[in-house]
């Protein structure tokens, strides 16, 4: 599995699994979270995530939490300007928390940001990764509509191999989905599954829980 075939140092990187986003007792992007919930990425990206931290591998939750005020957070494009409008995901609320199926643990990362559409956009996600001696990114989380896709080709360009499993994505709608995962990410990525990745980590399904 390119990525993972050559003892690279990899880290699980997490995007926006926030209720908001993949919750659908919270979300107002009703799609989105209906997408997640059908498709069980939650569990699987909680079964993913013990079997990295089983194997030595970070796990890192990136989360898109703005002031309350939204006054950091600039509506310059369609997606920005609804969320501000709708001001439910932000500082406090509890849209903005992460799903509490995937509770962050002790030893993890969590890493936010208060405006765009990347998980390495105006945070500390490069400087962890070189810190922690990081080559491989196995990006997992929402959405391959904007944020897998844009989070993939900026990890690209900041030299790290991306990994994806599939089963642990959802997009907005099913038909944008297969699309992303058929033609553009594989471009980008190593495009699997999560129980490829425990395989390639030496934790074989079953025992990453």
């Amino acid at each position: 599995m390119r990525g993972l075939d050559n003892g690279e140092r990899a880290a699980l990187v997490i995007s926006e699994c926030q209720n908001g986003m993949t919750n659908p007792d919270y979300a107002s992007n009703g799609g989105l979270a209906a997408q997640a919930a059908e498709r069980g990425i939650i569990e699987r990206i909680a079964v993913l995530a013990a079997a990295c931290r089983r194997a030595g591998v970070p796990v890192v939750y990136c989360t898109f939490v703005p002031r309350a005020d939204f006054a950091t957070t600039t509506a310059n494009c369609l997606l920005l300007g609804s969320l501000r409008k709708k001001g439910a995901v932000c500082e406090g609320r509890p849209e903005a928390e992460i799903h509490p199926l995937l509770a962050p643990e002790p030893g993890d990362f969590v890493i936010r940001r208060q405006h765009g559409l990347s998980v390495f956009h105006g945070t500390e996600l490069e400087p962890t990764l070189r810190a922690l001696g990081i080559q491989t990114v196995i990006l997992a989380g929402v959405s391959t509509n904007i944020a897998i896709p844009g989070s993939s080709l900026e990890a690209v360009n900041h030299g790290f191999t991306v990994v994806i499993p599939e089963d642990c994505t959802a997009g907005a709608w099913p038909e944008a989905h297969e699309f992303q995962v058929t033609h553009t990410l594989p471009l980008l990525a190593t495009v699997t599954t999560s129980e490829a990745i425990r395989g390639a980590l030496g934790v074989p399904a079953g025992t990453g829980a």
